[in-house]
């Protein structure tokens, strides 16, 4: 439904994650029983959770972790990793430094010159430790080290940017990343992202996207639509990209999945997202709260070290956990964001879905309550859902 912001000017209503409930339906199950595989190429993952390609959440270690646990991480190809030989001494003074001296020392650490050879030492490691090399860059880094990372031989490149088209315009004496010809040219599945529209998702997937990233914006650490004013709520734009994999698949065979990036604090808000038709989600802040996070108990976006332009911030999350408590438990907290995979089998058992083909079809329902009905004493008592 069409609303009329002024005579010129029509818009229609979107939803974020906080404004949809999930709906049970007439028969439930043990959450033993649920499955939540996925697939992205042929990578195959028990669990449906990806760590964002930030530099304050995954490093060699955390990538290898990640991986032993059933789920992914990513490693930033444009961050401290590959600029810096020895990153834990930079890892510290992001952590040591005031609020007020972070973006200029963001500026000047993020200057120092991305080295091609510790692309590779780093892909290397995280192979050698049996993890998964996941890795990422924007699509100007994807077209500058794209043959490293080949090279290098990465299970999969994620080239994200705020928001990636394949209607780019660039200035003549730039040339832009063909989007198709290096899905078709790269030896691993290429993920692309991000967007929040039907129309755009379904272009990346025609490009040759083994997986589309969807959402622009909503991160904890992000400040794009703020500085920018752009983005979708989440739910509208999940629902709008998973129509496309549906047309997409119907048109052609081929199914790209399709991963909510941002916004996502607890297992309720990941239930939501692939309820609204997501394969699985990005996460970056809760994963930051790992013990093993090379953040130091902050959290900084991967667009914020822009020379020009402060497009995000660092926040401090702390440390609540190890990585395996936040992500299969056991729980230790009651605010959601330990055991994010139990939450997701135990929401699945009560809405009676099998697996997450099912769980995309749950029926969901505009709750802008949801979060604070019946909740007064957890609120005045900062409490589970009163934090």
């Amino acid at each position: 439904m069409e609303i009329q912001i002024g005579r010129g000017k029509a818009a229609r209503r979107a939803y974020g994650i906080d404004e949809i409930a999930l709906v049970p339906g007439r028969g439930t199950l043990d959450p033993s029983l649920t499955d939540t595989k996925w697939r992205i190429g042929t990578i195959e993952r028990e669990i449906p959770i990806i760590a964002s390609a930030m530099d304050g959440v995954v490093d060699v270690r955390m990538a290898v972790l990640l991986s032993k646990l059933g789920a992914l991480g990513v490693l930033n190809l444009e961050g401290i990793q590959t600029r810096y030989a020895n990153p834990g001494p930079i890892l510290d003074r992001i952590a040591a430094v005031g609020k007020d001296e972070f973006v200029p020392l963001m500026q000047q650490l993020y200057a120092e010159p991305i080295k091609p050879e510790l692309i590779e030492q780093r892909i290397a490691e995280i192979k050698e430790q049996g993890g998964i090399a996941a890795v990422s860059a924007t699509p100007a880094g994807a077209s500058k080290y794209g043959a490293v990372v080949a090279k290098a031989k990465a299970d999969l490149f994620f080239v994200q940017a705020t928001v990636v088209s394949t209607a780019h315009l660039s200035p003549e004496s730039t040339v832009p990343l063909d989007l198709g010809q290096f899905c078709r040219e790269m030896p691993m599945p290429v993920v692309l992202g991000n967007c929040v529209t039907y129309e755009v998702a379904l272009d990346l997937m025609k490009a040759g996207a083994a997986a589309v990233l969807i959402g622009i914006g909503p991160g904890a650490a992000c400040t794009s639509r703020g500085v920018l004013g752009v983005g979708v709520p989440q739910a509208t734009a999940i629902a709008d990209c998973a129509a496309a994999r549906d047309l997409f698949y119907q048109e052609t065979g081929k199914y790209v999945p399709i991963i909510a990036d941002g916004g996502l604090i607890t297992g309720g808000d990941i239930c939501k997202c692939i309820a609204c038709g997501a394969d699985g989600v990005m996460i970056g802040s809760p994963f930051a709260k790992a013990a093993e996070a090379p953040g130091r108990g902050f959290h900084w976006g991967m667009a914020t070290p822009s020379p020009v332009l402060p497009r995000g911030t660092r926040i401090r999350v702390g440390t609540t956990g190890t990585l395996e408590q936040i992500l299969i438990g056991p729980a230790q907290l009651d605010d959601g964001t330990h055991n994010l995979l139990g939450a997701l089998k135990t929401s699945m058992g009560t809405l009676g879905a099998k697996n997450l083909k099912e769980m995309q079809q749950v029926e969901v329902v505009i709750a802008p309550s949801l979060l604070t009905e019946g909740k007064v004493y957890q609120k005045a008592q900062q409490l589970g859902m009163g934090k």
